[in-house]
């Protein structure tokens, strides 16, 4: 069963088709990768989702409801999370008050208020536990290393409690010890039934946690199928050669 639909989705900058008739599905339970080459669409397609743009025709559905007119707080409380190629992590607060920030019961104009909830606290504790990054939960996010705010962007959107969660290149300039780290923490959360659809460069990494895995080129879907069919795709090898 889809969770998520994107059905002829187009998307324009100027004279630049950055999304093209695109037609995506991501069915419930899943970890889906989204491949291709540099400017294929991909994290236009993210944006798009997330409602951070809003596209020149076409739909998007999750759970069968189209979304492609809401705002991006009323798509992440339908159940929708996404982290971001560069982390965008509030430089002043602290990590914990980061991790509050994304949360469902308050939100961001509720940290100008007196006092976080105790839940809350909790909750964003145990996710901090998850991704080991407890011991920074009072430090302030900017003297977090570059690892660490991806551990804590990954950590905050887990916040909200998402039906899908979209990693944007949650591997991108992290050094395999930490990669190893996030692949783990990614099937963990698979299996305890979050949808996760993941745009990312590395196909280590997308071969061996996606099924299935889709590659766009020229802001459209080239190919779909298992890791072992996108590799042998002839077409897939020429978009990512033609690059």
């Amino acid at each position: 069963m889809a969770l998520l639909e994107i059905k002829g989705l187009n998307k324009s900058f100027g004279g630049i088709q950055a999304v093209s008739d695109c037609n995506i599905s991501v069915e419930k339970g899943k970890i889906t990768s989204l491949i291709g080459p540099n400017g294929a669409g991909k994290t236009t397609v993210f944006n798009l989702v997330t409602g951070l743009l809003s596209p020149d025709s076409g739909e998007i559905l999750f759970e069968g409801k189209k979304i492609n007119h809401l705002q991006p707080h009323q798509i992440t409380r339908m159940g929708i999370s996404r982290t971001f190629q560069i982390t965008r992590d509030l430089q002043e607060m602290t990590v914990l008050e980061n991790m509050v920030v994304q949360s469902q019961v308050h939100g961001f104009w509720d940290m100008f208020g007196s006092s976080m909830l105790k839940e809350e606290e909790e909750r964003a504790m145990d996710l901090l536990s998850f991704v080991g990054i407890t011991h920074l939960a009072h430090e302030k996010s900017k003297n977090l290393s570059y690892g660490q705010k991806k551990l804590l962007e990954f950590a905050s959107v887990l916040m909200s409690e998402p039906k899908l969660l979209m990693l944007d290149e949650p591997a991108g300039g992290v050094n395999p010890t930490l990669l190893e780290s996030i692949i783990d923490r990614i099937v963990e959360l698979n299996k305890k039934g979050v949808t996760i659809l993941i745009v990312e460069h590395n196909m280590e990494l997308v071969m061996k946690i996606s099924d299935p895995v889709i590659c766009m080129a020229y802001g459209t879907v080239l190919a779909q199928g298992s890791p072992k069919e996108i590799q042998d795709n002839q077409q897939v090898l020429e978009a990512y050669l033609g690059e």
